[in-house]
């Protein structure tokens, strides 16, 4: 898919250099003729209606595209908002139950207060991203003995999703529950695929952390209250569980691979203003306007010189051969985006 990709910018650029240089040589073809054929300028004049009426028609065209993609996009974005809704709120149960458990026994004695007395600073984000040298507290981390099992990074991996903005550092008694997470936020749960971690461990090496993960000592009424928020997020997939390994396994995997993307891919879509392809055809648009029809009028209402008809010519056939070239291109792309 990205050779593809590679190969229409390519061509893109080639066809925009090809243009430049058409247009260039009109220019000086036609600034030629001008000192070499007297009444030159009165014959651009007489041609320009019909380059007026052929960049008018364009620009209603290329105005009735945008025009029509917009209300598609104003659509589309109205679906992402209610599809954003309930991704969020699927989110909200994730952490919830995500604070059920960071606040549980489940964890090692000692380990909290361990993480909380030695390492408050310290999330995992800044953990994942030792290599950067950022953070000096994640490098003294990683040198560390922790006796717990290998348990920290999967606290401090929970720990993340009680956040509401990367930088934060402490979690409040009581966790809020945004209207919308922060892109920044969510940025780094795909970045650093949060709750692959914790479903790696209930999946395939829980009976290396029995001895240091207690199912158990979660509350029962908690334990009923995680269960009805899974089926609150999928009642289909989750129908059936009780509260083991295999549960737990299956919940963050699905966290991983169905809440954060599409959570990731409604902010995204959202936050865009114009597509590629919208913002193409307004160019264009604007060229047609501006050089096609605006030009040539202020030429007859100023006295602007016959250069203003000269390049509006060059700039109106340059741009067209441009549109030739590129159109089926930039279309392509939007309906595969």
């Amino acid at each position: 898919m990205k050779p593809r990709a590679d190969k229409s910018r390519i061509f893109v650029y080639s066809s925009f250099l090809i243009c430049v240089l058409l247009f260039g040589g009109i220019t000086y073809l036609l600034w030629g003729k001008l000192h070499a054929i007297e009444g030159y300028e009165a014959w651009l004049w007489d041609h320009s209606p019909l380059m007026i009426i052929l960049s008018g028609v364009l620009a209603i065209v290329l105005l009735g595209i945008l025009i029509s993609l917009g209300i598609n996009l104003q659509r589309t974005k109205w679906k992402m908002v209610k599809s954003l809704e309930k991704t969020t709120q699927k989110m909200h149960h994730f952490r919830t139950i995500a604070d059920l458990l960071y606040r549980s026994n489940i964890w090692p004695k000692g380990l909290k207060d361990y993480i909380d007395r030695e390492y408050p600073d310290l999330s995992y984000f800044e953990l994942k991203e030792f290599y950067k040298g950022k953070s000096k507290t994640a490098i003294d981390f990683l040198q560390e003995s922790h006796h717990f099992g290998e348990t920290e990074n999967l606290f401090l991996e929970l720990k993340s999703l009680l956040l509401t903005h990367p930088k934060e550092k402490y979690i409040p008694e009581t966790i809020t529950y945004p209207s919308s997470y922060a892109p920044e936020l969510v940025k780094k749960w795909t970045e650093h695929k949060i709750g692959s971690g914790i479903h790696y461990v209930f999946g395939y090496r829980f009976g290396a952390y029995k001895d240091f993960l207690n199912l158990d000592a979660v509350f029962e009424r908690h334990q009923e209250k995680i269960l009805s928020l899974a089926h609150s997020i999928d009642s289909q997939e989750f129908e059936g569980y009780s509260f083991n390994d295999l549960f737990l396994a299956r919940l963050w995997e699905y966290l991983t691979k169905e809440i954060i993307p599409r959570l990731a891919q409604n902010e995204s879509f959202l936050e865009r203003r114009m597509t590629p392809f919208m913002q193409y055809l307004y160019i264009c648009f604007f060229v047609f306007v501006f050089f096609g029809i605006l030009l040539p009028i202020l030429y007859a209402m100023l006295s602007l010189g016959a250069v203003a008809l000269i390049v509006s010519f060059s700039a109106v056939t340059s741009t067209l051969l441009f549109v030739l070239l590129t159109f089926y291109v930039f279309l392509s792309a939007e309906v595969n985006r």
